[in-house]
């Protein structure tokens, strides 16, 4: 007899990550299989994503790894609305009392925790735990942070109201913009799930979204999941003395930009809904 598959995210003990600082202020506290940053700036601590309710543990210890107590979060801002980046942020709004944006076309699912913002087709999960949004976030928004301004580029197709953030960094002296694609995974886009996870429009807005992409200067790219941007092995390189920063990869970001226009392309021509 075959023993049953786990779902990944019943064993959060398994997705433990380093917490640990990429730039000045900005550090990686999410899972190996979830990203969420934070960011410390002259006037607020901000956290970006909250990954899985079973992972909160793990993020509240990461900030805490990083030092900061998570109870000292004045803003949670979101990729999209999704329960794997998004699942924590009930609890994590209880303990600080943040302040929660989110893009608008986003904002209903979480607040009413719908089969979209649950993903239940991928992950297998049905409940979600809902939460109010304070700010709808729109294209061309800037967060004001004091010392950092919080650029917001609406970038929809995985979900419509997924937002890649903009940020100047400083690394080693220098400073430079740092970018997260809020929503790069392809897998609403297809035959199989596109139905029950998308939107009529996800494809179209998909490819505008990535020739959108294409004209961002990033150089200090950050992945919504670690596995994107190899965001673990380059924190190896980086704890093990690489110089400079294997996260100053301004070339990294276009190329892989332009590999998921490939990969765009080549999902499009298998498509049976052509």
């Amino acid at each position: 007899m075959t023993a049953e598959k786990v779902p990944f995210w019943r064993e959060p003990w398994k997705l433990q990550a380093p917490a640990f600082e990429i730039a000045d202020g900005l550090y990686y506290v999410g899972n190996s299989n979830v990203s969420a940053h934070l960011l410390r700036t002259s006037e607020a601590l901000v956290l970006i994503d909250t990954a899985f309710a079973e992972t909160s543990y793990l993020l509240t210890e990461s900030i805490r790894q990083a030092g900061y107590d998570p109870a000292d979060i004045d803003l949670i801002i979101h990729s999209h609305g999704h329960i794997d980046h998004c699942g924590a942020t009930r609890r994590m709004q209880e303990l600080s009392g943040a302040e929660i944006a989110m893009g608008a076309p986003d904002v209903e699912t979480v607040e009413q925790g719908t089969k979209y913002t649950c993903a239940e087709a991928l992950y297998g999960m049905d409940n979600f735990e809902a939460f109010s949004v304070d700010r709808q976030l729109r294209h061309g928004d800037v967060i004001d942070c004091g010392d950092t301004q919080i650029q917001c580029h609406l970038t929809p197709g995985h979900t419509p109201g997924v937002i890649t953030y903009t940020l100047e960094v400083e690394v080693d002296g220098e400073r430079m913009l740092a970018g997260m694609f809020g929503g790069p995974g392809m897998w609403t886009l297809t035959d199989q799930y596109r139905e029950d996870q998308g939107y009529p429009e996800n494809r179209e807005d998909f490819g505008r979204s990535l020739e959108y992409l294409r004209g961002l200067p990033v150089q200090m790219w950050l992945g919504a999941h670690p596995g994107q941007n190899d965001t673990l092995g380059k924190y190896e390189r980086l704890a093990g003395g690489e110089s400079p920063s294997p996260f100053v990869d301004a070339d990294g970001w276009l190329a892989w930009v332009e590999k998921m226009q490939r990969d765009f392309a080549d999902l499009l021509e298998r498509s049976e809904d052509q």
